[in-house]
């Protein structure tokens, strides 16, 4: 598949070839589905936390004595029907929600949605990308020629680029990748795709 070649002010200047194993994809959105529902639990991070009956202050002391008070048998006031007592069944960073799928049907579905960004003219790929010093502004004009206008980017770079990183994290609606990183949920969480022509070669070298 053939697409076209901007410059940073966005005019065309070319066109250059996709590998059809990567960009010409049919999609499956099952398998898309469940790669994504993995990628987010892996995400998750645990922030509900609750202290259970050997975690709470105090307790240590027999309340009272076993037998002859006429009382309940109890060994602590942390017990969790005590008021200040520890909590039965709560939330624990001990639970674990991370999942396991396959590297083909990660890379399968990685391909597929390359693929429909690509029919949708989502893609739009660069001669090259460089910036001499990391300034907002001047990303900004880059990328307002280019997407941002229209909707949200994600940008895949060749390699880790600081100026770039550091002129891009204060734009709105914008995120930056390496090629080497890419999956599926960055993917559909952004509009546009945007590469430099070289990267092409790097995720085909890494994923096929």
């Amino acid at each position: 598949m053939k697409v076209n070649v901007y410059n940073q002010k966005g005019e065309k200047i070319g066109e250059t070839l996709l590998p059809k194993e990567i960009f010409e994809v049919k999609m499956n959105t099952d398998l898309v589905h469940q790669v994504v529902l993995v990628q987010m639990a892996n995400r998750r991070q645990i922030s509900a936390k609750v202290k259970t009956r050997a975690e709470v202050r105090g307790g240590g002391r027999k309340p009272w004595r076993q037998k002859g008070t006429g009382r309940a048998r109890v060994g602590s006031t942390r017990s969790p029907i005590w008021r200040g007592g520890g909590i039965t069944f709560g939330p624990t960073t001990e639970k674990v929600f991370k999942k396991k799928i396959p590297k083909k049907m990660r890379r399968k579905a990685l391909f597929m949605v390359l693929s429909a960004k690509t029919k949708e003219n989502l893609l739009l790929v660069l001669d090259k990308l460089e910036i001499e010093k990391a300034k907002t502004k001047t990303m900004a004009e880059i990328l307002n020629k280019l997407f941002l206008k229209k909707g949200s980017g994600l940008i895949i770079l060749l390699q880790k680029d600081k100026n770039i990183i550091k002129a891009t994290r204060n734009i709105p609606k914008t995120a930056t990748a390496q090629a080497k990183d890419l999956n599926v949920l960055d993917l559909l969480s952004y509009k546009y795709i945007l590469m430099p022509k070289e990267v092409i070669k790097i995720i085909k070298d890494t994923f096929l």
